[in-house]
């Protein structure tokens, strides 16, 4: 990824190994999202901690995305008041620890308390790692590294199976407990990370702190000019917020329209089945016929290898392929696959002989190739891209608490919709998700080839919560902007409102060519009542 002419004292720039060791809190949530539901259909767990129905499985399974929840919702302010690293660092610790109590139960109770712990310590550090990838990434790269995450969850879940699937002969109860000893090792070397890597030159640009801006960019090489032209000659104005009132900026005017959105894509990508088919294969497998356990085990382990192998291209050509095309065209492959597996089972023709099998099974495996090379890459990164600087910590956070609780309500779900229908599982997600492409159709403005600051000016035009007749506008095609009669002037204040509370939603050209301006949220940009409302 260095330039050419660039000489680096390691085989990379130090912004891609900074980010590639970050990255290391995806690969934990991927090795416990492939392992868990492997590990709770061993018969040497359920010897163990008994044997689980299918209500109390999804409650075991989902704890993790339950007490994820509410920590990301202050995760954020920790982040803008501590630092990105200072946050992910405790994060990484209490997921250590949740992993240990899950290795050592001996019960259900311990087991879910484990799981608790982690989901806590997973809510504190998940989203802080994108948003500090997406902070120190220049402009070229962003759409690469900022896919980091997602390849290493990937990774992990791949990882997580075939540890399963190694482990599953051993005759004792070392077969579901060696998994968490390997979780347990990988948060011991991301909080090593975080402690001697330098922090977001962003971060302390919002801290008022340039000279430590510059010693952080020169230690993760990142290229100074464009540095100097992005954020390094307009600092932002530090704001002190409380927790309360972090939370709240995110939705005042000038700041909701990104905010809602960032909630939306998250929230939705997850509603769209990735996690019944990544917690559930054996399941999934065992209902479209392959009856053994050591088939279902293998079909799943197939699925992660083919998920993390399609993930290597995308994620190297995030940068190439725009966000817009990756969500829109993604989200109609997911749906089509979910309307496929409901229509099979619906219409009774997935028997444990015949062609109807087969393709369940490979509708499972498109969808979660498609997933990964799509909506798993573009959803995080783009929560991350279009939230200014000084809310972007607390509006990514925010997000991927949303992510946990839908991730909660599909995990508890599914095994309840599958065990009361064999095919109402599948039509739900497919509609979900076929909902989700006609408003990311409508309102999603495109990033790619942007600056992180330059982004901000995708976002101005009437704003979108204008009524009904703006959001039958979005539906319909084009977003209008609102015009004024020749007649009507606007004193220099309303203008100057108007720049700043205006959010566009139309889709943008070629803007890789464009000149990088500055954020349109600055500080000094903010109407005079918010600055009083959130200074108090």
């Amino acid at each position: 990824m260095a330039s050419s002419t660039a000489v680096h004292p390691y085989f990379a720039p130090r912004y891609v190994l900074a980010s590639v060791a970050v990255s290391l809190g995806g690969l934990i949530n991927g090795l416990d999202t492939g392992s868990i539901g492997a590990i709770t259909q061993m018969p040497q767990f359920a010897e163990s901690v008994g044997q689980l129905s299918a209500t109390m499985l999804g409650i075991t399974v989902a704890t993790i995305m339950l007490t994820g929840t509410l920590p990301s919702l202050f995760a954020g302010h920790l982040a803008d008041k501590f630092g990105r690293l200072a946050a992910i660092i405790p994060g990484a610790l209490l997921f250590g620890v949740g992993a240990l109590l899950q290795c050592l139960a001996r019960g259900l109770a311990q087991f879910v308390a484990g799981r608790a712990v982690a989901g806590f310590g997973q809510g504190i550090f998940m989203s802080n790692v994108s948003v500090y990838i997406c902070e120190i990434a220049p402009l070229r790269h962003r759409g690469t590294l900022a896919g980091l995450p997602q390849f290493m969850s990937t990774a992990g879940v791949c990882l997580g199976y075939f540890t399963c699937y190694g482990t599953v002969r051993i005759q004792s109860d070392v077969a579901w407990r060696t998994p968490y000893i390997v979780q347990c090792l990988s948060c011991a070397v991301l909080t090593w990370a975080c402690l001697i890597l330098p922090d977001s030159p962003r971060w302390l640009m919002l801290k008022g702190r340039p000279a430590d801006a510059r010693q952080a960019l020169l230690k993760l090489d990142y290229p100074m000019a464009e540095a100097e032209r992005d954020f390094l000659a307009s600092a932002e104005q530090p704001l002190s917020l409380s927790l309360w009132q972090s939370f709240i900026i995110l939705f005042r005017r000038g700041y909701r329209a990104r905010t809602i959105l960032a909630l939306f894509i998250l929230g939705m990508v997850q509603l769209s089945g990735i996690d019944a088919v990544v917690y559930y294969a054996p399941v999934l497998f065992e209902q479209a016929g392959l009856s053994s356990s050591n088939a279902s085990f293998l079909a799943s382990g197939l699925s992660s290898i083919l998920m993390l192998a399609i993930s290597v291209p995308a994620f190297l050509l995030a940068d190439r392929w725009g966000r817009r095309t990756s969500a829109i065209s993604g989200g109609l492959v997911l749906a089509g696959c979910m309307f496929l597996l409901g229509g099979l089972y619906a219409g009774g023709a997935v028997q444990p002989q015949g062609a109807a099998r087969w393709a369940a099974v490979a509708a499972v495996f498109v969808f979660g190739l498609c997933y990964c090379a799509t909506w798993g890459i573009v959803g995080k990164m783009y929560a991350s891209e279009i939230q200014p600087a000084h809310t972007r910590a607390a509006a990514s956070c925010a997000a991927t608490g949303l992510c946990f609780a839908t991730n909660f309500v599909v995990a508890v779900a599914t095994p309840a919709l599958l065990q009361a229908s064999a095919f109402g599982a599948y039509f739900l997600f497919g509609a979900l998700a076929l909902g989700t492409v006609a408003v990311l159709a409508a309102c999603m403005p495109e990033t790619r080839g942007r600056s992180l600051e330059s982004i901000q000016q995708a976002f101005r035009a009437p704003a979108a919560a204008s009524g009904t007749g703006r959001l039958a506008r979005l539906l319909l095609g084009r977003a209008r902007p609102t015009r004024r009669r020749p007649h009507q002037t606007q004193t220099p204040r309303e203008q100057q409102a108007a720049g700043e509370e205006e959010i566009e939603l139309e889709p943008r050209g070629d803007i890789a060519t464009e000149a990088v301006a500055a954020s349109a949220i600055s500080v000094e940009a903010v109407p005079v009542a918010l600055r009083l409302e959130v200074s108090v």
